[in-house]
Parts: structure tokens; sequence; C-alpha cells
């Protein structure tokens, strides 16, 4: 078993027990904690579906994101990560992200309106701060593999 193989299989097998568990989130855990946060919180029942339309939209964003990375560790494993087939998984990472991180500003902008302690506030930005600095990173490694891309179709040629 080489290197690669060390690395790609764990973290395939971890790809997809964390995409079960981001299912049975998305199925069961979310909605039933919303609806349980709707009989015992009488005043913000309201926001059961809201709450549960926003979490099973983030999770599928997260869900896109591990897809993606499964089929990247394809291209890895079959040295064609080089290649423009790369950047169709790189580009939907990075509009996942970006559609989780806009959901989450929103959240946190209701989150921040609605809050009456300090804690939550800063709790809330610094999450949507991280949430930023991982979509801008991702944007950052898709123009390090098109630099990349663009030498080995170079360096392809010369040889």
């Amino acid at each position: 078993m080489n290197l690669l193989d060390r690395v790609v299989v764990p973290l395939r097998i971890l790809l997809v027990v964390f995409f079960v568990g981001l299912v049975f989130g998305q199925v069961v855990s979310m909605p039933g904690q919303f609806a349980h946060l709707a009989t015992e919180e009488p005043d913000l029942a309201h926001l059961r579906w809201p709450l549960t339309i926003w979490s099973i939209l983030e999770i599928a964003a997260v869900q896109v994101v591990v897809v993606c990375t499964w089929r990247l560790l394809s291209l890895v494993r079959a040295d064609r990560i080089f290649s423009e087939e790369a950047f169709r998984w790189v580009d939907l990472i990075v509009a996942a992200l970006g559609v989780g991180w806009a959901l989450f500003a929103g959240f946190a902008l209701y989150v921040i309106s609605k809050s009456d302690d300090p804690g939550t506030p800063i709790l809330v930005i610094g999450m949507t701060l991280a949430g930023g600095v991982v979509l801008l990173v991702m944007v950052v490694m898709r123009a390090l593999l098109h630099q990349a891309t663009t030498l080995r179709l170079d360096l392809d040629a010369v040889i």
C-alpha cells in the first residue's frame, strides 16, 4: 500500500461516516429538535419551519462538499487532479461553501438582532468569520490548482 492509499482510504471511510451522520441530522435530528423546540417554547414555535429548512439547506451544502471531495480523491488516485475535470468539482465546492456561508451570515444577522447578551453575537460573528476564511482559502486553493494545472500542461508539452 503506497502513501497515497494510506491517506485516501481512511479519508474515504471518514467521509462516508460523516455523510451518514449528516443525512441522519438532516432527516431525523434537526426536524425533531425544532419540533421539540416548538412544543417546549411556544413563543418560538413560529421558527420551527424556517429553522428546519435553514438547517436542511446548510447540511446539504456540506454534503455537496463531501461528495465533491470524494470525486477529487478519485481524480488524485487516477493522477488526473491536474485536469479540467477537477475544476468542476472545485467550483462546486466553492459554490456550496458560498451558499452555506451566505445562509449562515443571514442567520447570524437574525441572531444578532434578537440577542440580548454579548456572548451569542460574539460567537456567531466568530463562526461567520471562520466560514468566510474557509471559503476564501478554497478560492485560493482553486487558484493554486489552476496554476499547477497550467504548469503541468506546459511541462507535458515540453516533454
